[in-house]
């Protein structure tokens, strides 16, 4: 979803707390239609209590793609 908010205030140079909050909340629906397509045509949810990272773990992830 960040990435999809990012590049739609970027394109739309997106400036004031209005217009960046109208570019996340689309790159928020965007990235929610498309897990709902992904899972509608896998027939199985993409989230699940198994690939659900914790805290630490996701700092962890955040901290190598930092690098």
């Amino acid at each position: 979803m960040r990435k999809v908010s990012t590049e739609i205030t970027r394109e739309e140079d997106a400036q004031g707390y209005i217009q960046v909050e109208g570019a996340a909340k689309r790159g928020g629906r965007i990235a929610g239609n498309a897990r709902k397509e992904t899972e509608k045509e896998l027939g199985h949810p993409v989230t699940s209590r198994k690939n659900y990272l914790s805290e630490p773990e996701k700092k962890k992830l955040q901290d190598k793609s930092n690098k």
